[in-house]
């Protein structure tokens, strides 16, 4: 395993077995793939595609077909983002199972504590098969 927090000054100095203490604030925001939705890595694993992170979804935002390869969990902080199964607010929690696809939207903007275990597979950045 070779977890680390991208821009944590401290990492390459710790030992492999010390605990990680990050200042969120201090991490930069960085765009993803999608525009609207920007990040902050607290945790990955390139090797395994752990990840825990900030997500921050502007107003409007769509995340396009996806499935999620393995479980994915996701604590909304405030705002929301919602589905065709449902929409989750601030204080409250969604999980997904492995092979479950979707498009994720958020219509006033939201910021999200995000956890995947793999990578979300994404498909034509267009609608669902058979839409």
């Amino acid at each position: 395993m070779v977890a680390m927090t991208p821009f944590l000054a401290s990492e390459k100095t710790l030992p492999p077995l010390a605990s990680r203490y990050v200042d969120v604030g201090a991490l930069p925001w960085t765009p993803t793939p999608t525009p609207g939705i920007d990040m902050k890595i607290l945790l990955k694993d390139p090797e395994t595609g752990l990840l825990t992170a900030l997500f921050r979804w502007a107003p409007n935002t769509a995340l396009p077909w996806h499935e999620h390869v393995e479980i994915e969990q996701t604590y909304v902080l405030e705002g929301s983002i919602e589905d065709e199964e449902g929409e989750v607010l601030a204080g409250n929690y969604v999980w997904r199972p492995a092979g479950s696809r979707h498009i994720a939207r958020s219509r006033n903007g939201a910021l999200l504590l995000a956890f995947f275990l793999k990578p979300n597979r994404f498909f034509d950045r267009g609608a669902p098969p058979g839409s």
